[in-house]
């Protein structure tokens, strides 16, 4: 595995990397309040009042689904913003799930919440103290999530409905852990203080690709190959051996 490389800096706290079909990376710059673009080295703005945007992904028809200041919105193709989730406190991490429903982390609130396909929005999970990152494994039937104030990764099974059994400990963190992402293999790339450490299947700390700043979140690549990791003032890309699971 390469050294990672910085292809974008001088932000406050940069989160939420996702890449799009068309070549581009999105995330955002918090205290900016905006959604950036980076394409070939140049970074432009994407979303000017972004609302506080922190978590990106896409949905099957790739639109952008986001994590925002009190609600989870989707932007249409045609620019304009829907709210999937409204009246909850700080969401923090999204993924997609091939049924077309959503889950999110509340960490304030110590809930992760499912959109429903159907477009409700009902509690998945109440177990973690402060949950932040959530992740399908490649079958869709078993959801990571990340704790940060217990320091470790849950998972759970999902049933056909979307929802959960309780969930147990996968791993658990020497650092505060942040977003995470699964591999078609069914390993875990957690982004964390010493940057991102990978599990293995059963929850065994493979290597951890280090970064000399905390990160915050990582997504895989174009065609879902290799890391793009946000962390406090920079992106970054990293080259891996495996791909990343296809959620979108």
């Amino acid at each position: 595995m390469d050294q990672p490389e910085k292809i974008a800096g001088g932000y406050h706290s940069a989160a939420g990397p996702v890449f799009s079909r068309r070549g581009y990376l999105l995330f955002s710059d918090m205290p900016s309040n905006r959604i950036l673009q980076w394409e070939r080295g140049e970074v432009t703005v994407f979303r000017e009042n972004s609302h506080g945007a922190r978590a990106c992904t896409f949905d099957h028809q790739g639109r952008l689904l986001t994590c925002e200041t009190g609600r989870v919105t989707r932007t249409e193709k045609d620019g304009k913003i829907t709210v999937l989730a409204g009246g909850v406190k700080e969401p923090a991490d999204l993924v997609y799930a091939i049924d077309g429903s959503i889950y999110f982390s509340d960490p304030p609130a110590g809930i992760v919440y499912q959109i429903t396909r159907q477009g409700g929005l009902r509690p998945a999970s109440r177990e973690c103290e402060q949950p932040f990152g959530v992740a399908l494994a490649p079958n869709q039937q078993r959801l990571f999530v990340t704790d940060r104030a217990r320091h470790e990764i849950r998972v759970y099974d999902v049933a056909g409905d979307g929802s959960q059994s309780a969930g147990k400990i996968f791993a658990a963190c020497e650092d505060q852990p942040g977003g995470l992402k699964t591999d078609e293999g069914g390993g875990v790339w957690v982004a964390c203080a010493a940057g991102i450490r990978h599990f293995d299947p059963t929850g065994k700390q493979l290597e951890t690709i280090a970064l000399s700043e905390p990160a915050s979140n990582c997504n895989w690549g174009e065609g879902f190959q290799d890391l793009y990791i946000t962390a406090e003032t920079s992106v970054y890309h990293a080259r891996v051996s495996v791909k990343g699971t296809r959620t979108y």
